[in-house]
């Protein structure tokens, strides 16, 4: 089976990089070539285009930043549907809209082609290490028939639904994240304000019943002032206003969600660190 994937950032490139170390046939494309580099020194294959790589692979898989992003892969141009046809399995696991996911797996049963949406969490760390957590909407039988390919990244493998199932069920994890976050800012804010050893304050509180992947995974890289990307935070804000339009469909109000929002939109929006990690949260109260 020869795979390909779309979308070589921080998280693809752990994704590519545990394929390859399973042996798999990989071909990536990426809009910057350079970016790329990492994995084509680790033995992944260069296409010039979506379409290109989509005329070489049995599976393609994406994984790019904002829901334009994944209309362009897949309907542009020289997009993946250029190329596409019966029998292939195309695998979306960036975090999207679910109505874009739904419209993409419409557009493919008509062709014949399997479709899943598959966000995926752990951050840099669980694709580096591929223990990730996948949520998948789709036909329940395209992703059990492809078990096998998620384990060579993921530790956790969870099917939700139809198509956009799990669009929404990541938006239900970052929905969580966002009070993680927040939580652990206000968290070391009120420590040092209080003169408080900081690493004692994380030890503690990771021993206790306020333990948290956000406190154990960024909570370390604060108190060494690294503001490098496990995820960014112009992609969280993004996937914090796709989990708010969508609330805003059901008919139901999420108050903290809003709040954790606006102050990621004063990080990235206004101070211009979207770049920077989700634990940059912190500076709008530190200044390094």
């Amino acid at each position: 089976m020869k795979i390909g994937f779309i979308g070589t950032g921080v998280m693809g490139t752990g994704i590519i990089n545990n394929l390859l170390s399973h042996h798999e046939t990989v071909i990536v494309y990426n809009r910057t070539k350079s970016h790329a580099q990492a994995v084509l020194d680790n033995g992944a294959q260069w296409a010039g285009s979506p379409a290109e790589l989509t005329a070489q692979v049995d599976v393609v898989m994406t994984m790019v930043g904002f829901p334009q992003d994944v209309r362009d892969v897949y309907y542009g141009d020289q997009g993946i549907l250029k190329n596409a046809h019966a029998g292939q399995v195309l695998i979306d696991l960036t975090t999207s809209t679910p109505s874009l996911d739904q419209e993409i797996t419409r557009d493919c049963q008509k062709r014949g082609i399997q479709c899943l949406d598959a966000p995926v969490s752990g951050g840099d760390i669980g694709a580096k290490k591929g223990t990730l957590t996948v949520m998948v909407g789709g036909e329940k039988q395209t992703m059990t028939s492809l078990q096998g390919l998620f384990d060579e990244f993921a530790a956790s493998v969870t099917y939700f639904g139809p198509a956009g199932s799990g669009q929404n069920a990541k938006m239900a994890n970052q929905i969580m994240i966002a009070g993680t976050m927040t939580g652990m800012t206000e968290a070391f804010v009120y420590a040092k304000a209080a003169g408080l050893d900081l690493q004692q304050v994380m030890n503690t509180l990771q021993s206790g019943a306020a333990e948290n992947f956000s406190l154990g995974s960024y909570g370390p890289r604060i108190l060494k002032h690294d503001y490098t990307p496990g995820f960014f935070a112009k992609h969280f804000l993004k996937d914090l206003r796709i989990a708010l339009t969508t609330a805003d469909q059901l008919n139901i109000d999420l108050p903290a969600t809003k709040e954790a929002k606006r102050l990621y939109e004063v990080l990235v929006d206004q101070q211009g660190l979207g770049n920077d990690g989700t634990q940059a949260l912190i500076k709008l109260w530190w200044q390094d």
